[in-house]
């Protein structure tokens, strides 16, 4: 019979399709469209930061600031960038949990808030103002604790010498730990605020504690969440400018970093760009080029990351 479930079944691919509403036309090409777009910008960036840069890249190295070519000038803005990015990511990474867990599990529901607030406020201080404090407050505080350090690892090339004033790489990766906080806390706290209630519930009674509860449900679920949270920061403190150039001291590169006179890719362009000009601009163009590299890497390793972690976190 026609009116049996097999029936309608069979006759429903035969009904024609509801028309497409305006709204729902104009948002899809709008979505469209900026997924174009951003492409194509990122396509652009590049484009032109490679163009601009062949001279520097091609050009005799004698020519080059240095006069050992391209890639003796720029490793060691790339050793500055990398190792303070990596410090700080390392120093703000476990705080920032630790904070997050705090708002979204253990304190009330009012402290949470309150603290939750401050740490977003955190984030809209401008990094003029992060690196102006890292100067005048945070690198002379830091004196008694370089100098117990080149006493005691001073055998070690990182930790050698340290300079009186306090304007050090490892000043300038404190100060970045600061800066990247609020972004590592505020994903991880909304990933952890995420985390499914019956698994939290499972795990109680089971017989865990709070922290045991934590351990083996929350943490898991919100580790792809972390790691994003960590790789933004990471993206933010391998692109920060203004808090690096006002804390670092001019000087030749050194591999301490308790001494002066390291420099980052970001810091090196903010300085110089304004009164570069011919081959001297392409040289920082190219520094950015190689910045832009780093960067991308960063975010596709992070990607991987989470895609990985995403399997085994019950969070896909």
């Amino acid at each position: 019979m026609s009116s049996s479930p097999a029936g309608r079944t069979a006759s429903a691919p035969g009904r024609p399709r509801a028309p497409r509403r305006p709204g729902d036309v104009v948002f899809s090409g709008a979505s469209l469209g900026s997924a174009v777009l951003i492409l194509l910008t990122l396509a652009g960036v590049a484009f032109f930061l490679a163009k601009e840069a062949v001279p520097a890249l091609t050009a005799d190295p004698e020519e080059i600031t240095g006069g050992a070519g391209f890639g003796a000038y720029v490793l060691p803005l790339v050793f500055g960038t990398v190792v303070s990015s990596i410090l700080a990511m390392v120093v703000a990474t476990p705080v920032a949990v630790g904070i997050a867990l705090f708002i979204s599990h253990y304190a009330p529901r009012r402290i949470g808030s309150a603290v939750g607030f401050v740490v977003d406020l955190l984030a809209a201080v401008p990094s003029v103002v992060f690196g102006m404090w890292g100067l005048a407050v945070f690198a002379p505080r830091l004196g008694p604790l370089f100098g117990w350090l080149e006493r005691n690892l001073g055998f070690v090339p990182i930790f050698g010498e340290a300079s009186a004033t306090g304007r050090t790489l490892l000043t300038a990766s404190l100060v970045l730990a600061v800066m990247i906080l609020p972004i590592i806390t505020s994903v991880s706290r909304e990933v952890f605020l995420q985390t499914p209630r019956l698994h939290e519930e499972a795990a109680l009674a089971l017989g865990a504690t709070k922290w045991e509860m934590i351990r083996t449900a929350v943490l898991p679920f919100g580790m792809p969440g972390v790691v994003g949270g960590t790789m933004l920061g990471l993206g933010r403190a391998l692109g920060e400018t203004m808090a690096v150039a006002i804390i670092l001291a001019p000087g030749a590169f050194s591999w301490n970093l308790l001494g002066s006179g390291n420099k980052t890719i970001p810091s090196e362009i903010a300085l110089n760009f304004p009164e570069a000009a011919g081959l001297r601009l392409s040289e920082l163009i190219a520094a950015g080029l190689v910045l832009f590299v780093i960067t991308l890497a960063v975010n596709l390793l992070a990607r991987w990351i989470v895609a990985r972690r995403a399997a085994f976190s019950g969070a896909s």
